[in-house]
């Protein structure tokens, strides 16, 4: 559902602390009584462990079709970037547009992504640029779904269940990152790449299918349409006058910064320095990609 990166991000952005887990629990299971939230959260879950067995698939094939640092390296920027450079057009058009309509066409459009990369790696016609190419369609995908996906929670629960709606997302993103890139390598082992892109491609089905069949109901409001221009230039003036938004960027911004040469280089160490498989990188990638809680 969305790009390797992306769920690092809005996995950190919503991080809880084991106290704070233990004590949403119960509010927090309990808002899979909610049909349309439960729906989603299930697919959703299958669809972030594609993600992760997408990103574990590109990596390590592109080991093989070019295994130069940079080309490899190359595979986390594709990633990556479009989140960059559309995250704030993917806001505001969040806000203008109906969401239940984007996020069935990027769900649509990295359906096809997936599929057409899958196909091509299983004829054996997927070259490094292509894959780079493929990566970055899927990620411009994510770009566009997450903050579409952020902003309807709170039209499927009630104000008092947000923040127990957000722990419950927060729990099926580190356990999909915690089974998917696993997963990947041990498929990756036994049939190859292209099986791993094909399986992404079918992850979006779930979701596609739950967002078809919700009937959203649509936002009435008395003001003007908003234009996407104006809605930027509102989210770039709300960042510029909020200390605290500012100091979130900044510490996200050093931290990936430093952090994603980790990501970048994993599946070349595990191939050139260990002398591994898939299966050795998909359990390393797993590992690295867990949160750590620090007790004060």
């Amino acid at each position: 559902m969305s790009g390797q990166t992306a769920e690092r991000t809005s996995a950190e952005a919503q991080e809880v602390t084991p106290t704070r887990a233990a004590a949403d629990g119960a509010s927090a299971w309990g808002l899979l009584r909610h049909s349309v939230f439960r729906a989603l959260w299930i697919a959703a879950l299958f669809s972030n462990i594609g993600t992760w067995m997408q990103d574990v698939g590109a990596g390590w094939l592109m080991t093989s079709l070019d295994p130069s640092p940079l080309m490899v390296a190359l595979i986390q920027a594709a990633t990556t970037l479009p989140i960059v450079i559309l995250a704030l057009p993917a806001g505001a058009l969040a806000d203008i547009v109906d969401r239940r309509r984007l996020l069935i066409g990027t769900q649509v459009w990295m359906l096809l992504m997936a599929t057409s990369l899958g196909v091509c790696t299983l004829l054996g016609l997927t070259t490094a640029w292509l894959l780079l190419a493929f990566t970055f369609a899927l990620g411009c995908g994510s770009a566009l779904l997450m903050p579409a996906w952020a902003a309807i929670a709170p039209e499927l629960v009630t104000p008092k269940e947000l923040q127990a709606a957000i722990t419950l997302n927060s729990l099926g993103i580190n356990v999909s990152r915690a089974i998917g890139p696993a997963l990947a390598g041990v498929i990756i082992a036994a049939s190859g790449p292209a099986f791993v892109f094909l399986l992404n491609a079918a992850s979006f089905l779930g979701v596609l299918l739950v967002l078809v069949r919700w009937r959203r109901i649509p936002h009435e409001t008395t003001l003007p349409t908003e234009r996407l221009l104006g809605a930027m230039r509102a989210g770039l003036r709300y960042a510029r006058h909020s200390p605290v938004f500012q100091a979130v960027l900044v510490r996200t911004a050093a931290f990936f910064l430093f952090a994603s040469a980790a990501w970048a280089f994993l599946p070349l160490i595990v191939r050139q320095r260990l002398g591994a498989g898939p299966a050795t990188y998909g359990l390393l990638l797993a590992q690295l990609s867990q949160p750590r809680h620090v007790e004060a």
